[in-house]
């Protein structure tokens, strides 16, 4: 790998290693959302929740849509769905998080 390409590719893991922008992941895998959804999903509040979906829109993972005054995101990159996949599995056999 190439620095330039480490370099993105550091970006994008940054991009999704937060608790709120892993829960906002998960929860897009089911389809598109809009922020007040995805919010009340996560549990936290909705500027709160925009600020973390305009970090992960800017690095390509989600992408969005406005439809009048609300605005609704979705999965733009599906590799961020594998690698948290991967994460979860890592996890779970360390025995950190319990399903």
């Amino acid at each position: 790998m190439d620095k330039e390409l480490a370099n993105h590719a550091a970006e994008v893991l940054k991009a999704l290693a937060h608790p709120i922008r892993l829960q906002v992941v998960e929860t897009l895998e089911g389809g598109e959302l809009s922020v007040g959804e995805i919010a009340e999903a996560v549990g936290e509040k909705q500027a709160i929740t925009s600020q973390q979906l305009n970090i992960m829109k800017d690095k390509g993972i989600l992408s969005s849509r406005r439809e009048g005054t609300r605005v609704f995101y979705r999965i733009e990159n599906e590799n961020a769905i594998r690698v948290l996949g991967c994460v979860h599995n890592h996890c779970r056999k360390k025995g950190k998080v319990k399903r």
